[in-house]
């Protein structure tokens, strides 16, 4: 399996790198909070698409914890594989923070002390996560697991604007993000409000595909 958790190492360290640096670049190119915004969505849209098409046929692409542990659930991981691939995950996430942070001159262990809390936030957080797992496994449940590579960056690109906390949805990223104080940032006693809604909103996006599922064979 160490080609698996290499594959969710590498495609979690690559998207965090992404997610932060476009947003430090974002920063040095503009004063506009909405322009910054749209590049960093840009960017993390485009690579998030690329990474799940090469990494999927590896790992499953899952680059969240989230989705390892309703890949448990749903017997197609094991416990064992899913507690590596969530270390992977976590792992690649805050290594890719730092190189991002060093990229832009920053120091690799940049510490956010930016704030996000609040229910609007957790609210955001949870809907944006519901969302995400529900498209990731609808997406399975009606045979179009080829289109995932082009339906997750659709959400998440679209949640970063219509979501208050602008869509982390993962909890390996959510805490890669601690480390740098560029403009993805989020400081690491607001990571657990974040993280616990993400849980949340996955439970309820996850119900769904189950509920959908059901009425569906109903039907056939």
């Amino acid at each position: 399996m160490f080609r698996e958790y290499l594959a969710e190492f590498l495609g979690t360290c690559t998207l965090v790198a992404v997610v932060v640096g476009s947003g430090a670049m974002a920063q040095n190119l503009t004063q506009d909070v909405g322009l910054e915004l749209l590049i960093n969505t840009v960017a993390t849209v485009l690579a998030l698409g690329l990474l799940i098409e090469l990494f999927a046929p590896i790992s499953g692409a899952h680059f969240n914890p989230l989705v390892s542990v309703i890949q448990i659930i749903r017997r197609q991981i094991s416990l064992s594989d899913a507690i590596f691939y969530v270390i992977a995950q976590c792992a690649g996430g805050i290594l890719g923070a730092m190189l991002a942070n060093l990229m832009f001159s920053h120091p690799a262990i940049f510490i956010s002390q930016h704030s996000r809390s609040g229910l609007h936030l957790w609210l955001g957080e949870a809907v944006a996560t519901a969302g995400l797992i529900f498209v990731i496994f609808q997406a399975i449940n009606l045979g179009k697991s080829k289109l995932i590579p082009i339906l997750v960056p659709a959400w998440i690109g679209a949640a970063y604007f219509f979501t208050s906390s602008t869509s982390f949805a993962n909890p390996a990223v959510t805490l890669a993000r601690s480390f740098t104080d560029t403009f993805s940032g989020i400081k690491i006693s607001s990571v657990p409000g974040f993280v616990i809604a993400q849980c949340a909103g996955a439970v309820i996006g996850f119900g769904l595909t189950i509920f959908f599922k059901s009425e569906t064979s109903k039907h056939e």
